[in-house]
């Protein structure tokens, strides 16, 4: 198969019956706007929207958001579930009555009817990735799902770096991702001592590629996952497909990706959606390593998340006398 590049801004929606709906996404920032929900209200803010109604997703509302020094968005709750993961500069988010400063690396996760608000207190433009679920309604839909209480608390002026070692801090993490040899050197410090560590930092690693959840049911999410991959070189996902969406946010390297029957090349900084349904896989056969955020939404079920087509093939061949048997 022939890879598929898209020109820079340039929106792809496939939908097969083989294989679902899927949306190849560049990066086009003079198409990024302020989210009609905050105009005029907000201030030296606006958004690109990467995944969306658009693009043919119900569930998942990705973008990057942008915010000019002095900026500020106001104090808000949303019905549904948003989380984001900072990119460039310094942000302060404001969660409830806590704010925090935020950096690079840093990521959050804002509960369905919590208070949120953010703003940019540096002298450089801060961008951050977000994801909300569900998608947000449109202006013509006549329905809001953004609302702005009056007396809403303002803390922001107290932010301060979060406390990564505080045990009661939910919220709010950083993870960067893994290098090559993370095992051999998680193993290098003195073992007593040793910063806690545990399931609720742990990695899934599997054929080459390591996950990080970062937001999950452990942090309180029920609509949304975000989550880093990173894909050694000659790691492999074979073909599968999900009863939920999953929504891509490339970070660094290149590598070919099957979406939706056909190869695509991305890039840092292309998006891609793979609808429910659509058939995806990733072999990182050339090149370096690979590094992208990924969101899941709605929050994939206990069982039955994967669904592999060669396996099911396989059953046909064996047990229904019928069907082609690959290998």
């Amino acid at each position: 198969m022939t890879a598929t590049m898209p020109s820079h801004g340039n929106h792809i929606v496939e939908r097969t019956p083989a294989h679902g709906p899927s949306a190849v996404v560049r990066q086009d920032w003079t198409a990024a706007v302020t989210p009609w929900q905050f105009a005029g209200r907000s201030e030296g803010f606006d958004r690109l929207e990467l995944i969306g109604a658009g693009t043919g997703s119900v569930h998942t509302d990705l973008g990057i958001g942008r915010l000019e020094p002095g900026g500020r968005v106001p104090a808000h709750v949303r019905a549904g579930e948003q989380a984001l993961y900072v990119l460039d500069g310094e942000m302060v988010v404001q969660l409830e009555d806590h704010a925090y400063l935020l950096r690079p690396g840093d990521f959050a996760f804002i509960p369905q009817g919590a208070v949120f608000a953010c703003a940019n207190r540096s002298s450089a433009e801060a961008r951050w990735l977000d994801v909300s679920s569900p998608v947000s309604f449109q202006p013509e839909s006549g329905r809001r799902d953004t609302f702005f209480p009056t007396g809403a608390p303002d803390v922001i002026s107290r932010a301060a770096p979060p406390d990564l070692g505080d045990p009661t801090l939910r919220l709010v993490g950083h993870y960067e991702g893994t290098d090559p040899d993370h095992l051999a050197e998680a193993v290098k410090t003195p073992a007593r001592g040793r910063e806690s560590a545990g399931m609720y930092s742990a990695l899934l690693t599997y054929s080459g590629i390591s996950v990080k959840m970062l937001v999950d049911r452990n942090r309180g999410a029920h609509l949304l996952t975000l989550f880093m991959v990173d894909y050694e070189v000659g790691g492999a996902a074979q073909s599968h497909d999900h009863p939920f969406e999953e929504g891509y946010f490339f970070l660094a390297g290149e590598t070919d990706f099957e979406l939706g029957g056909q190869v695509h090349h991305f890039r840092p900084g292309d998006a891609a959606l793979a609808g429910v349904g659509t058939t995806h896989a990733c072999y990182n056969t050339e090149g370096g390593r690979v590094r992208w955020l990924e969101t899941q939404a709605p929050v994939p079920p206990q069982l039955h998340s994967y669904r592999w087509p060669s396996d099911w093939d396989r059953f046909e061949a064996d047990y229904c006398g019928g069907g082609e048997r690959r290998a």
